[in-house]
């Protein structure tokens, strides 16, 4: 999960996991990182997060936002960058977005449309695989309004569930596929039986429930 680490003069002041599509920035009391320095401006600057693609933009702030010591409006973070508003540095640590996978689908829960961020979610260490990798194999949806949809498994780690409520990502091993919990306080299911972060072996027809959407993971 990505998370922004703030700090002045080289000393670290707190740490914010980024859970939101939207974490504000500013000196008033209300905003999800609060900077009380009279540089930073009440409403100063946003994080939005699409998927596992970060920005920042500036809401036209007093003495703005700067990236990596460059003033910037609306850009794009990397894993590793900085943000500077007035003393403070805030840097940007995804370990997701930096750990080589490619690019992922996410089913949205209760959208009727796929979107495919830019990263993947971090995948744990896997137990013994399940069989059958050398056959292809899908996430089928089986309710809500994208039913009938299916997504193809031919990426490394494909997430699937509704950011901030509850993300599944399943990992492709050399001998089948194995699911996890990623993030959210509601747990998935597989037919039924909550699945923690620890991998679990997929096989065909195995049914998977993520907030309130089930799906099917098929193998041919």
């Amino acid at each position: 999960m990505p998370k922004m680490i703030v700090s002045i003069d080289g000393v670290v002041i707190k740490e914010v996991q980024l859970t939101k599509d939207r974490t504000s920035l500013g000196r008033r009391p209300y905003n999800d990182i609060v900077i009380d320095n009279l540089a930073v401006s009440g409403e100063h600057a946003v994080l939005q997060m699409s998927g596992n693609e970060v920005f920042v933009e500036d809401l036209n702030s007093t003495n703005g936002t700067y990236l990596n010591g460059k003033a910037v409006k609306k850009q794009q973070l990397n894993n590793g960058d900085t943000v500077e508003i007035g003393k403070y540095k805030i840097k940007y640590v995804n370990e997701a977005a930096s750990a080589g996978f490619e690019k992922t689908m996410i089913i949205k829960a209760g959208s009727a449309g796929l979107v495919a961020p830019a990263g993947a979610a971090t995948a744990a260490a896997a137990p013994a695989p399940a069989d059958g990798a050398g056959t292809s194999a899908a996430i089928k949806v089986m309710s809500g309004a994208a039913a009938g949809r299916e997504v193809a498994l031919v990426k490394v780690v494909t997430t699937i569930g509704k950011p901030g409520v509850a993300v599944a990502a399943i990992t492709k091993r050399p001998h089948g596929f194995v699911v996890a919990h990623v993030e959210g306080d509601n747990k998935p299911t597989l037919n039924g039986a909550h699945i923690g972060v620890e991998p679990v072996p997929l096989k065909n027809g195995d049914v998977l429930e993520l907030a309130g959407t089930q799906m099917q993971f098929v193998q041919r």
